[in-house]
């Protein structure tokens, strides 16, 4: 009676294991062969950002009075703070406002670097 029961155990087993075998052999034949990798195209900026805006007077005495894009106004406002060292230094996402920034920043003596776009844009027409 062992016999049979040790026999069928056996048998079971055989099928089981023969179904693993096919399901791995179909999972790989399933697996496409990876694509050739596709030509990006180049991202086009958004004309909102390009168009050259003129800054106004106490913006000017920062960036220059020459109409210029947003972005543009955003790195020469950046070249400036770098080079009077209006980071501040323990909080580096805070700008300290000199004389020509705090008129543009509203009369405010600290800015976050996320609100400097705000402001920007008050004086960008």
């Amino acid at each position: 009676m062992a016999t049979k029961k040790k026999a069928a155990k056996k048998a079971a087993k055989k099928p089981a294991a023969k179904k693993a075998v096919k399901k791995a052999v179909k999972k790989a034949a399933k697996k496409p062969a990876k694509k050739a990798a596709k030509k990006k195209s180049a991202r086009k900026p958004n004309a909102a950002f390009m168009k050259a805006l003129t800054p106004s007077t106490a913006l000017a005495a920062v960036v220059g009075s020459k109409p210029l894009a947003r972005t543009e106004a955003v790195k020469k406002i950046w070249v400036y703070i770098k080079a009077n060292k209006l980071q501040d230094k323990v909080n580096r996402r805070m700008i300290n406002a000199d004389a020509n920034l705090k008129v543009v920043f509203g009369g405010k003596g600290q800015v976050s670097m996320f609100d400097m776009a705000k402001h920007l844009s008050k004086h960008l027409k």
